[in-house]
């Protein structure tokens, strides 16, 4: 990078910095993480195994916070001020300064998406399902393709993914999917992913190689453990039991240990297959039903809003949010934000933050 390329740059991270300062005081940060550490230090603390989850996990994320911040506000000066007294020639302070901002961006990226967060459940950790659309082996082949892009995207954030339910495809993908996304916001990030995807390649499966073009959704919902505000009764519930699916051989059940679960009043179905247990499948498809049910009165709370708003323009959960084409030209579009790139495979490998930022920017 020349000098002026650098300086161009620091203006750009000047720019994601005061959106952070903005959204992140790190003296209130401190003073939470004071507060927390001296709940930690009482005796009768550990009494409550819950809370000491809830105060830990909270503790971990404020942490994190200070370092970070404490490392981009050190980091973006000390550039700045060697960059204010480097000159052209020198070459060897250049390279090191693009490095030291190259380090940089992706951890002022993090911050600056999570300054975009303000939902009320963006923290929580995101409960996913993915449903091939028509188009047999094709499209079920794009749902496990899909499948495989969320689960690179979560082990790049650090996230743990646990399957709930598999539904194998015939001859080849899977017919649809659903699994549990564990960390910090997790949902915050990828509610952007809800919608239609769809595909444009030469199909493996057509011996005439000719060009298809596949459909699948994806629906994201927010993990709830305990919210008073969603209230499941027990008598609004119709509960069945079914063998879990499976290759054949050892790996069918033959016990009753799959779970499907319909909510009565809203007519919403759920299942759950993949634990070992009736017990634990029921435990999940309730966290499932719970997860959709607080979707359901979050997308009522958006529509009661915009009726409230009037004309003003929203980012709605389109028939089509984004389109990856495989031939004749590579490009992933976004129809929401108009974002795009031409690096398929990469987007496929699940470096797909670009298109959260651009959603979040433009929905916030």
């Amino acid at each position: 990078m020349t000098l002026d390329q650098i300086k161009e740059s620091l203006i750009d991270a000047q720019k994601s910095l005061e959106i952070i300062r903005a959204v992140f005081d790190i003296n209130k940060l401190r003073a939470e993480e004071k507060e927390l550490q001296a709940q930690q230090a009482d005796p009768d603390f550990y009494s409550n195994m819950e809370q000491v989850q809830k105060v830990g996990k909270r503790l971990s994320s404020i942490e994190r916070k200070i370092s970070d911040l404490n490392y981009i506000e050190d980091t973006f000066a000390t550039v700045s001020e060697f960059a204010s007294e480097c000159n052209e020639n020198d070459t060897e302070m250049l390279n090191e300064l693009a490095n030291e901002l190259l380090a940089l961006k992706p951890k002022m990226q993090e911050m600056r998406l999570t300054a975009l967060l303000r939902g009320k459940y963006d923290r929580l950790g995101t409960i996913m399902t993915i449903q091939s659309g028509a188009g047999g082996t094709e499209a079920q082949d794009w749902a496990e393709m899909l499948l495989r892009m969320y689960t690179r995207y979560a082990e790049k954030q650090g996230y743990t993914c646990t399957t709930l339910d598999y539904t194998i495809g015939d001859g080849a993908g899977i017919k649809s999917a659903t699994i549990k996304i564990d960390g910090e916001n997790a949902y915050g990030f990828l509610k952007s992913e809800k919608g239609v995807h769809r595909l444009v390649r030469i199909s493996p499966f057509d011996s005439n190689a000719r060009r298809h073009t596949s459909f699948a959704s994806v629906e994201v919902m927010p993990q709830i453990e305990n919210d008073n505000e969603i209230e499941i009764k027990d008598s609004d519930l119709k509960i069945d039991t079914f063998h879990s699916g499976g290759n054949g051989g050892q790996g069918v059940n033959t016990t009753d240990s799959a779970v499907r679960i319909r909510h009565i009043p809203t007519g919403i179905v759920v299942q759950c297959q993949n634990e070992r247990s009736q017990t634990q499948n029921k435990e999940s498809a309730l966290k499932v039903l719970r997860a959709k049910l607080a979707q359901l009165a979050e997308e009522q709370h958006q529509e009661n809003l915009k009726q409230v708003q009037g004309s003003l323009k929203k980012i709605e959960w389109g028939s089509q949010i984004r389109s990856y084409v495989f031939c004749p030209y590579t490009m992933v579009k976004d129809h929401r934000t108009d974002y795009e790139t031409a690096n398929v495979n990469a987007v496929m490998d699940g470096d797909i933050q670009d298109f959260i930022l651009e959603y979040l920017k433009k929905s916030g």
